[in-house]
């Protein structure tokens, strides 16, 4: 797996995570809007770890700086 997550997007992708989790686990979201925002919000936090996205795979979407050839 070829790195395509950025690190602005990965610090987004992980606050949105952190805050889809939380909001599921202080009770401000509940019944199946809840676990949809736990799933997502776990998902956002697995590629912002792994700093790789299946959808931005498939896309051809890549948000990682170029290294430029000398």
């Amino acid at each position: 797996m070829k790195k395509n997550v950025g690190t602005i997007d990965r610090v987004i992708r992980g606050l949105v995570g952190i805050i889809a989790i939380a909001a599921f686990a202080l009770g401000m979201l509940q019944g199946t809007l809840g676990i949809v925002a736990l799933v997502v919000g776990i998902v956002l936090v697995g590629t912002a770890a792994i700093a790789w996205c299946p959808p931005y795979s498939m896309l051809g979407i890549n948000t990682c700086g170029t290294k430029q050839a000398e």
